[in-house]
């Protein structure tokens, strides 16, 4: 018998991060990486700002911070915002069964795909998750434009 899963708790961490992310003048997405009894194995968040490295998402901040895994079939990746199509290929990639997202209002990612190809996905309609990132859209555009790929 698995033990319920606790979704706003593992999204509260990822809240955290995004909040950090922002205090460093970066963009508000955080994430965090659970085994399936809820354990923290890593959390992160987006710096591609503040190291100049556009490959420092949330997601993969967290994946890098969590260390080597046997596998990642039972892991969860918890994000404070739907993945982008390069962190949903991460996550395709090693084949992370779970993901939960604080929101997939402001960016939809590869949210279906992830769905369309056997990833549970859990979208928790964050409220806080939502204002939080379109807020910072609406001050920066340019840097979210960047960030997503768009001119």
């Amino acid at each position: 018998m698995h033990p319920t899963i606790d979704y706003q708790a593992m999204l509260d961490v990822a809240i955290e991060e995004a909040r950090r992310g922002l205090a460093e003048g970066g963009i508000p997405i955080g994430a965090a990486i659970y085994n399936n009894k809820g354990v923290l194995l890593g959390r992160g968040h987006n710096r591609r700002i503040q190291e100049n490295d556009p490959s420092v998402h949330a997601e993969t901040d967290a994946f890098r911070k969590a260390g080597r895994q046997q596998s990642y079939r039972d892991k969860i990746m918890v994000t404070t915002l739907a993945p982008c199509w390069y962190c949903s290929g991460l996550i395709r990639q090693f084949k992370i069964g779970t993901v939960a997202v604080g929101e997939s209002v402001n960016f939809q990612g590869g949210i279906e795909w992830l769905r369309e190809n056997g990833v549970k996905v859990v979208d928790l309609h964050s409220q806080e998750c939502i204002a939080m990132l379109a807020d910072f859209i609406s001050t920066h555009a340019e840097i979210w434009n960047e960030d997503i790929g768009e001119e």
